[in-house]
């Protein structure tokens, strides 16, 4: 997910397993948004992969399939704090969480205040449109020329919309249940998103379908997210075990975890 840090935490909530002062260094504290399915979202259902978030109560998918694998190899527990997405990056340099599994993407920007590992999974660019619109047969970016587009609030799925020739670029929102609402209601014609994202979405909402581009014909995107990790700590003993943990999950088991999310994500907002 490429997404853009905000400067300001937004609503901020302490959760997980009750992180404090006096047992932090035995925690692996993990900020995500717990609302973009299938990578994380917040669920009543408890699960052998979902975690507590204390009175909102559980998250759950593949980054805290990942978040736990790591937390695991370095032998702390894992704590989970629901942040909005402009709340994550103030939360690392504070020191109030570990690390970002958040479905980020690491760009030259992003890269100025935060340490990023290497990709933890890559997805493709796709669009999301009504199963009855005049869209659903696209191949091109191009063919979205004067349509209604939107994307996420302070991220780069905002931002691409902007490579489509004559796009009629809608004020963005701030989360995907809000983006699916203005394509259900005739507001916007396409969303951009990832595809395992838009897989969820169109499981929940049968009447949409996912436009996926030819080769060469899609935007010009980098769709690999990593974890991130406070500015200044690549070199360190943190980093380095963090990474390695990373490392030791093969591409099979990433797959087989994406797909278990997918398959389990919640059908309806």
């Amino acid at each position: 997910m490429k997404k853009f840090i905000g400067v300001l935490a937004v609503g901020s909530l302490l959760v997980g397993c009750g992180a404090n002062q006096t047992n932090e260094q035995d925690q692996f504290i993990v900020g995500m948004e717990c609302n973009y399915a299938p990578f994380n979202w917040q669920t009543t259902q408890q699960t052998d992969t979902s975690v507590s978030i204390g009175g909102a109560g559980l998250c759950d998918g593949y980054d805290v399939r990942v978040a736990s694998k790591i937390a695991d190899s370095l032998g702390k527990e894992l704590v989970v704090k629901k942040l909005d997405w402009d709340g994550l990056q103030p939360a690392l340099e504070s020191g109030e969480i570990n690390a970002i599994i958040a479905g980020m993407t690491a760009d030259e920007e992003r890269e100025q205040g935060i340490d990023f590992t290497t990709p933890y999974f890559e997805s493709e660019m796709v669009m999301i449109v009504r199963g009855d619109g005049n869209y659903k047969n696209a191949t091109s970016i191009a063919d979205f020329n004067g349509a209604n587009v939107i994307g996420q609030m302070n991220t780069s799925y905002d931002e691409i919309i902007d490579q489509i020739p004559g796009v009629n670029h809608l004020t963005p929102r701030s989360s995907y249940p809000e983006l699916v609402q203005t394509l259900l209601s005739g507001e916007s014609d396409g969303i951009t998103a990832e595809l395992p994202v838009a897989e969820g979405v169109v499981q929940a909402n049968p009447d949409l379908t996912i436009v996926q581009f030819n080769e060469g014909q899609g935007f010009d995107v980098d769709t690999s997210v990593s974890i991130g990790l406070k500015e200044g700590s690549r070199g360190t003993d943190f980093f380095n075990d963090v990474q390695s943990a990373l490392d030791s999950i093969s591409e099979a088991t990433r797959d087989e975890w994406m797909m278990a999310a997918r398959e389990s994500a919640p059908t309806g907002e």
